[in-house]
């Protein structure tokens, strides 16, 4: 049986989700990839494990994640729960998402109507084997539901005690404006937006929701702050044949210029001054937006998290290594 370590709170940083009584720790394990039946179910254990042995009590999972069919990863987590960090349950944030594709027909599909959320939230309860989570996210806009329809439903989930608080993922600051003012006419506890955010990728900055997010009170909930590997040591020798990019599986191909592999190679030196890998100090990076409660990290083993929690501790910035870092950032446009 998994006993916990007794020291798994003394060096973990908690943030307060923007205004709420929820704090997160800053950096969070997501189950986006590597939990997926095409994994081996030990593996996700022992990460699983040595995530909440440092302090990471936030693990954050949607319908859709999982490989090679939507929904495997929620049934992993549901059999790690089960095989003994279920017992340690409040304990955890547990977080799950709706709003992409899911099964056949109108009504499982891209959406964010009642009909969808409910049964989907239902279907990923069933598969984790909770009675509730504790944070419940709408995963994407859907410009064809009602916003009205959409949050009355999340503010119904809550008072069926299926989710403690709501959030919202890939939101931007308007479309969050106009859900927010539905959430506080409902009272209904909003807490978090799930964005996109890293140094390749500053799309809130730029749209204002990191400011946004400040003066109203909810925090951020960011994923892929290392750019989907790009922000590693991966891709600084060229394009390994196992990477996202070497296997030919990802997006990011597109994205690797000689520019931004000498980007990369600045930023690494910049890492280095710091006795940083270049992973760790782009979520160091990340961490500095005071819009940030925390960081959603991958990892295909546990070695991984240990590695990217020396971020959550590390010293900040300077002010000269920010501007340092602006100057190449702005070289690698």
């Amino acid at each position: 049986m998994y006993t916990p370590k007794e020291t798994r709170y003394d060096t973990m940083n908690f943030r307060r989700c923007g205004r709420s009584g929820l704090r997160l720790p800053a950096v969070s394990l997501g189950l986006w990839h590597n939990f997926g039946d095409e994994g081996c179910l030990a593996n996700m254990e022992k990460i699983c494990h040595t995530a909440f042995d440092n302090g990471i009590t936030y693990f954050d999972l949607a319908n859709n994640y999982g490989s090679p069919y939507p929904g495997s990863a929620e049934e992993n987590f549901g059999k790690i729960l089960r095989m003994g960090l279920g017992a340690y349950r409040d304990e955890l944030i547990i977080s799950t998402k709706a709003g992409y594709e899911m099964w056949p027909g109108p009504y499982g599909g891209m959406n964010g109507s009642r009909k969808y959320l409910m049964a989907s939230l239902d279907q990923s309860l069933r598969r984790m084997g909770l009675d509730y989570v504790d944070i419940f996210y709408h995963h994407v806009f859907d410009p064809e539901t009602p916003l009205e329809e959409t949050a009355v439903t999340l503010d119904h989930i809550v008072r069926q005690g299926k989710a403690l608080y709501v959030g919202i993922s890939n939101y931007n600051a308007a479309q969050t404006e106009e859900i927010l003012a539905i959430f506080r006419e409902l009272k209904t506890p909003f807490v978090v937006n799930q964005p996109s955010y890293s140094m390749l990728n500053r799309w809130v900055e730029e749209d204002g929701l990191d400011a946004f997010a400040q003066k109203e009170g909810f925090g951020l909930a960011v994923f892929s702050p290392l750019q989907q590997g790009l922000l590693t040591n991966r891709y600084l020798n060229g394009i390994p044949a196992d990477s996202r990019v070497g296997k030919g599986n990802t997006w990011l191909g597109g994205m690797i210029t000689p520019k931004l592999l000498a980007g990369l190679e600045a930023l690494n030196a910049v890492a280095a001054e710091r006795d940083q890998s270049l992973a760790q100090l782009a979520l160091t990076w990340v961490l500095r937006n005071p819009a940030v409660t925390t960081v959603i990290m991958g990892a295909s083993r546990p070695e991984q998290v240990l590695d990217n929690l020396a971020a959550a501790n590390a010293p900040a910035l300077t002010e000269d290594q920010c501007q340092k870092i602006e100057s190449i950032l702005a070289e690698m446009t």
